[in-house]
């Protein structure tokens, strides 16, 4: 069942997950290669979910009896810590559901405010539908333009009209990585020129923040959201960074309970940051287990992180492209530096599905399907790709083991 791996420090990673450490219903090793989609969990992460549930469960901010006060004292720590880790402020730290959730949260509060008829919305062709439905909505109900930034058919960002679909733009929405192809966007050319020309940008981490290092000073994004689901913490929770001056001059996005100071029969006085768009009950728990996800990719180091997923990238692509001559198409970049922790591909006539279906007898996880990205599908001519993606528990052997499984593949279908 087990494998020889090399690296100590990724052996060690390894073992910090216990699902890593069981076969597959098959008696096969497990392989997974889906981190994109969500990551696995260490024993931390899970001790610290049943830590709270068994040792200090209470709501958060009102009760006054020891396990409330220290639920609310570990509720805001972990606030604290990831604002430590991505240079935030704390109170520009705003818990919600999902990456999701906090898309649509700058959609409705800020963008109803702020948009109108004659201004433009621009997106990249690379988006997944969370960072394009929620921009159609709102071009639907002012009036404004949306554009779109042209990818070519490797994926690349191309910024030739840069300048001309600016103009008249209020708000640049793009992920940070691509989840279909794994595209690094160029921010360090974006969003200057995006200021330059008077508009705001709200950038979707969610496949970035999981990793390499993302500084949200020197990034200079005005907004910036991510998932703890895929950074080793629990699903449940996530996170909208924004620029402070630009959330206090934002109305609540939910009403209700704990985003109130004062409320009487007619009117009501509106929280401080953050708690301002935190309305209801939190999600303590998982508050609280993502930080302590956080404290354990700090340990590891995010410089490591996309160090490692670099080598595994360029190794699979590597292996990959033996294939390429039996009807292997490998998609998006293929250069490593431009790429985070993702591949996709297809397999001569075999449908996607197929393909994952027989990976998974041999324990190989890969996503199959249209990844939310139906548009760039659409654009590229491809039904459908096999995603196999990277994290810090994945290896050369686990690149192995997605070869051979093609192989198999092949195998069964005669190519």
């Amino acid at each position: 069942m087990s494998v020889a791996i090399a690296d100590p420090k990724v052996r060690r990673i390894i073992a910090d997950f216990p699902i890593l450490q069981r076969p597959t219903s098959r008696g096969k090793r497990l392989v997974y290669l889906d981190s994109a989609a969500t990551s696995q969990k260490p024993q931390v992460v899970i001790d610290a979910l049943v830590n709270y549930y068994s040792q200090y469960n209470a709501n958060i901010h009102r009760g006054v009896y020891e396990i409330a006060e220290r639920a609310t004292a570990e509720f805001e720590k972990a606030r604290e810590t990831v604002a430590s880790f991505f240079n935030a402020q704390t109170q520009e730290i705003i818990w919600t559901r999902n990456t999701t959730e906090s898309i649509n949260l700058v959609s409705y509060s800020w963008g109803l405010q702020n948009v109108g008829r004659g201004d433009a919305i621009l997106v990249t062709q690379l988006e997944h539908h969370s960072n394009l439905v929620p921009w159609q909505v709102l071009a639907e109900k002012t009036g404004a333009e949306l554009r779109f930034i042209p990818v070519d058919d490797r994926g690349l960002h191309v910024l030739d009209d840069l300048d001309a679909l600016l103009d008249s733009c209020k708000l640049v929405a793009l992920s940070h990585v691509s989840n279909s192809l794994g595209t690094i966007a160029p921010l360090d050319i974006i969003i200057p020129r995006a200021h330059a020309a008077g508009a705001l940008v709200m950038v979707d981490g969610a496949q970035a923040a999981p990793n390499m290092p993302v500084d949200l000073k020197a990034l200079d994004a005005d907004f910036y959201a991510f998932s703890a689901h895929k950074m080793c913490g629990p699903t449940g929770i996530g996170v909208l960074y924004g620029k402070r001056a630009l959330l206090e001059g934002m109305p609540p996005f939910l009403t209700g309970g704990d985003m109130i100071r004062k409320v009487e029969y007619t009117k009501s006085t509106f929280n401080e940051l953050p708690w301002k768009f935190e309305a209801g009950t939190s999600n303590v728990a998982d508050a609280i287990a993502f930080a302590v996800a956080v404290d354990y990719l700090r340990g590891i180091g995010m410089e490591w992180v996309r160090d490692h997923e670099h080598r595994l990238v360029t190794y699979a692509l590597e292996r990959l492209a033996t294939l390429e001559s039996r009807g292997l198409a490998i998609y998006g970049p293929r250069d490593p530096a431009r790429i985070a922790d993702v591949i996709s591909f297809n397999f001569g006539d075999v449908h996607p599905h197929d393909l994952a279906s027989i990976l998974d007898t041999d324990g190989v996880c890969v996503r199959a399907g249209h990844h939310c990205t139906m548009p760039l599908m659409e654009k590229m001519g491809w039904p459908a790709t096999a995603r196999a993606s990277f994290y810090i528990y994945n290896t050369e052997e686990d690149i192995d083991a997605l070869v051979t499984g093609i192989e198999k593949a092949a195998r069964v279908f005669k190519l």
